[in-house]
């Protein structure tokens, strides 16, 4: 199997790959009673962003973004993850931390849960060794993500015939709580939501600002490999340095917008009523459940470590600033989905192998959750001889779905995260701010009857 998978039972799914996606794809064909073997190469081989060999494991942020399953698209596929079983879902929310109207989990118990439950199936299996070649034969699930290994990158392009896609992802520092100097910092969240206090504040004023954002233009970056070069960046997560150079103003109203805060170390006068607004504004967010380890927010970064400590410990409130991890950056890679798979994920050149997860073109943490979760049931269904049951296209699910196998355009393919962009047009005429609780409703009230259409099934 350090080669490739030989020898596959016909009645056995094979995962490659225990991220977020693969996590969750043997978890739903466990639950339908197939037998799932998980191979799974770290902790024997290490990837670049990985720091342990749980399943699951959060390398960038520590948010699931919005949970807002009402007005907001990945509030809604949270939702709907949520009554499909996912297991993804339930370890987040069993270990969430404060973060305002988002959904954020303390890491390492999130992804140590995860692992537990998948090792604890009865029908789960691990092998931990390294895949460097798809199988030619048996069901398999290739959900080996953003880190895929170069040897089975070069059997993947093997197989699909077709040029490899890729773009770099960059990683955000975390900051110890105990190192903030909260006389110049304070707790915020934007407009107050959530509890008042998921965000910690730091602010700058307009010289500061703008020095900063010299600085970062002028820092030393991480040089790229020459065959990395014309490599671009996914828009959604732009290093915070490549942000600045696109204009002076651009991080003023991107992840550092100071809107909807107020600092209270400062009092307004008579002859100036908005001292206590800050002309912009970094943000950290709480990255574990006990609080010590804070995330600072959107700023994810190819700077050299040298630079990014003397960069961000600029910025008033963390001029002490000790980092448990500092930024970095690495390749992620994806398929040309819409031109290669299936509306069941299954590659149309070998249709024993399906793909799942941020390999297909999903962007984000629950997108490649729910490409897994899609994935697994698929699997199952397949192989206990039933035809696979697709979501309803006016879900969340079947529009992340429907983007990735066919209604993209493939020549100019590129990651997605959920977006009502990827809905059914409603069929009746609503008010534009009307529109997100139209969806959700449609959506929650389809995935029911698909649900009870299933169980009856």
């Amino acid at each position: 199997m350090a080669k490739c998978c030989e020898g596959l039972m016909k009645k056995t799914l094979h995962i490659i790959g225990s991220g977020l996606a693969g996590s969750e794809a043997a978890w739903q064909a466990a639950e339908r009673g197939v037998a799932v073997i998980i191979h799974e190469m770290r902790p024997v081989r290490p990837t670049e962003a990985h720091a342990t060999g749980h399943s699951a494991e959060l390398v960038c942020s520590n948010s699931f973004r919005s949970d807002d399953h009402e007005r907001n698209a990945v509030g809604l596929l949270h939702e709907e993850m949520r009554r499909c079983g996912s297991l993804i879902m339930r370890c987040a929310d069993a270990h969430k931390v404060p973060a305002g109207g988002a959904l954020a989990v303390d890491r390492d118990g999130y992804a140590a849960a995860v692992t537990a439950a998948l090792e604890a199936h009865p029908n789960i299996s691990f092998q931990r060794e390294e895949v460097t070649e798809l199988p030619r034969d048996g069901m398999t699930i290739v959900a080996t993500g953003p880190l895929t290994s170069e040897a089975l990158s070069a059997s993947i392009l093997q197989f699909t015939g077709t040029e490899y896609l890729a773009f770099f992802d960059a990683i955000a520092p975390i900051v110890h709580r105990d190192s903030i100097d909260m006389t110049k910092a304070w707790f915020q969240s934007r407009y107050d939501k959530g509890n008042g206090h998921d965000y910690i504040n730091c602010p700058m004023d307009k010289e500061q600002y703008f020095a900063f954002i010299d600085a970062l233009i002028a820092g030393e970056k991480t040089d790229f490999k020459e065959w990395e070069k014309n490599t671009p960046y996914f828009e959604g997560c732009l290093p915070i340095e490549v942000m600045a150079a696109r204009g002076r103003e651009t991080l003023r109203y991107g992840p550092m917008k100071p809107v909807g805060l107020t600092n209270p170390h400062i009092q307004p006068t008579p002859e100036n009523p908005k001292a206590n607004k800050a002309y912009a504004i970094v943000q950290l967010r709480q990255d574990n459940k006990l609080g010590t380890l804070w995330n600072m927010v959107g700023f994810q970064t190819k700077l050299k470590y040298g630079a990014q400590a003397d960069i961000f410990r600029s910025i008033p409130g963390l001029e002490k600033a000790e980092f448990a991890r500092l930024g970095g950056i690495h390749r992620n890679t994806f398929i040309q989905s819409p031109k290669l798979l299936d509306g069941t994920l299954r590659l149309k050149s070998s249709p024993h192998l399906r793909f799942a997860g941020q390999i297909t073109g999903v962007e984000g943490y629950v997108e490649s959750a729910a490409c897994g979760l899609l994935a697994g049931r698929f699997a199952a269904e397949e192989l206990m001889g039933l035809q696979p049951n697709l979501p309803p296209r006016t879900t969340a699910l079947g529009s992340l779905l429907a983007h990735v196998t066919g209604e993209a355009n493939a020549e100019t393919f590129q990651p997605m995260n959920v977006n009502f962009g990827l809905f059914l047009p409603l069929a009746e005429q609503v008010k534009k701010d009307s529109r997100p609780n139209a969806y959700t409703a449609r959506a929650l009230n389809d995935l029911s009857s698909w649900i009870e259409t299933k169980m009856a099934a």
